[in-house]
C-alpha cells in the first residue's frame, strides 16, 4: 500500500500560506452580530447627568442609550459628561440627559460584515447602535472592534504615523478637577500621571466614572491616587495589529508609545479602527 504524503513536509510554505489567508478570510467576513457587545444599558432624557454618570460608572461602560417611550433616541457617552457638563463647571445633578446626549442615534445593521462597521464608526464618528428588524439588539464600540481586527495589510501598517504625538502629563497630585478640566478643553481621554517628571500612570475618562464618580470621591482627590499604574506600553514599530492584540489582551482602550526609555506618542483604539477601516 502506498504511504500517504505529509503535503505539510513536502509543500510547508504553501500550505502555511494557505492556511493564514484562510483564517484572515474568516476574520473579513465576521459579521456585527458576533463582536457587539449585546448588555445594552439605557437611560431616559428625563434623568440627570449625574445620575446617567454613575450608572456608566457602575456597570463600566462608556455610554447609555437614551430611550423616549421605550424607543432608542440617541445617545449618552462619558465624553459627552466631561466635554459638555464637567469640563464648563456645570453641575450633573441639574443637567438633564437631553440636553447632553447626542442624537440622532448611528445604526447598524446585525449582518453587517466588521469592515462596514469600522468604516461607519470613523465616518459618523461614534459607537454604533446595533438593529435587526427596528429592535435594538446591541452595540459596537471601538473596543469590540479591535478584539477582531483581522491580520490584513491595513492592519500591518506600524502606529507611529498614527498615534498622537502630543503627551498631555500631569504631576501625581495635581486634583483631579484640574485633570477634568485639562480633557475636556482639549477633548482628549486620558491624562499621563508623572512622578518627579517621569509618567508612572494615566487616568483616563474611565477612570474618571468608574473610580471617581461611582463611588462618590471627591474631584479635589490627587490624579495619582486614581491613575492606573503601573504604566502599560509598547515600543515604536509596533504595528497596528500587535497594539490591538495588547489592548484587547490588557483591556485597555489607549496605549502609549515608548522610545527606549522616552514617551513619543499615544493611540487609542479609535486611531487602530481607523486605520483598519481605509
Amino acid at each position: 500500500m502506498a504511504k500517504t504524503k505529509n503535503l505539510k513536509k513536502e509543500f510547508p510554505s504553501v500550505i502555511d500560506s494557505a492556511y493564514k489567508q484562510y483564517i484572515r478570510n474568516l476574520s473579513l467576513y465576521k459579521e456585527v452580530k458576533e463582536i457587539m457587545t449585546k448588555d445594552v444599558f439605557t437611560v431616559t432624557p428625563e434623568a440627570s447627568m449625574a445620575e446617567a454618570a454613575v450608572t456608566m460608572g457602575e456597570k463600566h461602560i462608556g455610554s447609555l442609550i437614551v430611550t423616549k417611550y421605550e424607543t432608542p433616541v440617541g445617545i449618552v457617552t462619558e465624553r459627552d459628561l466631561l466635554t459638555k457638563v464637567l469640563s464648563p463647571g456645570k453641575d450633573m445633578k441639574k443637567e438633564k440627559v437631553e440636553t447632553t446626549m447626542s442624537y440622532p442615534l448611528m445604526t447598524i445593521c446585525l449582518s453587517a460584515k466588521i469592515k462596514e462597521a469600522a468604516q461607519a464608526m470613523i465616518k459618523k464618528k461614534g459607537r454604533l447602535a446595533v438593529f435587526d428588524c427596528g429592535k435594538l439588539e446591541g452595540i459596537v464600540t471601538a473596543s469590540d472592534l479591535i478584539k477582531s481586527l483581522p491580520d490584513v495589510p491595513e492592519t500591518e501598517v506600524r502606529v507611529d504615523n498614527l498615534m498622537t504625538k502630543q503627551i498631555v502629563t500631569a504631576d501625581e497630585h495635581t486634583p483631579i478637577e484640574n485633570i477634568v478640566k485639562t480633557m475636556g478643553d482639549q477633548r482628549i481621554g486620558s491624562v499621563i500621571t508623572t512622578r518627579k517628571d517621569k509618567p508612572v500612570g494615566i487616568f483616563t475618562e474611565r477612570d474618571l466614572l468608574t473610580t471617581c464618580i461611582a463611588k462618590g470621591r471627591s474631584l479635589s482627590t490627587k490624579v495619582g491616587e486614581e491613575a492606573k499604574s503601573p504604566l502599560i506600553t509598547a515600543p515604536e514599530g509596533t504595528s497596528v495589529h500587535e497594539a490591538a492584540a495588547i489592548m484587547t489582551m490588557k483591556h485597555i482602550r489607549r496605549l502609549p508609545i515608548a522610545r527606549k526609555d522616552k514617551l513619543v506618542g499615544i493611540i487609542t483604539a479609535r486611531d487602530l479602527v481607523e486605520a483598519y477601516a481605509k
